[in-house]
């Protein structure tokens, strides 16, 4: 089961996950970010701060949440990653695609 708070600012969703997200838990993760986003939170500024390891399948559910919230006229955006789940980000070439933000405030100003 997957742990993550979620507040709204303003009109974006922040969600701050816990933990891992792999291939035990993806599927779950992508469940929730595409219910959210039917739901019509479209902006969401996922707060990694806590996320100590993503694999491909967790990226996998990112891109597509990504999509689908680009999709709705809306966006993903990431912010506080961790330094050894950012080297996953940048090795992957999911930085390029992902905007990353250093801090909250920074992230929240980008939407």
């Amino acid at each position: 089961m997957i742990e993550m708070q979620d507040e709204l600012q303003d009109d974006v969703l922040v969600l701050s996950p816990t933990g891992r997200i792999d291939g035990a838990n993806a599927k779950e993760y992508e469940d929730t970010l595409l219910d959210r986003i039917k739901a019509g939170n479209s902006k969401i500024l996922l707060d990694c701060q806590r996320i100590s390891y993503i694999s491909s399948a967790g990226l996998r559910v990112l891109l597509m949440a990504s999509r689908r919230a680009g999709e709705a006229a809306g966006s993903l955006i990431l912010c506080e990653v961790q330094d050894q789940v950012h080297d996953v980000f940048k090795f992957s070439g999911f930085a390029e695609i992902i905007q990353i933000h250093d801090d909250r405030d920074t992230a929240l100003e980008a939407f």
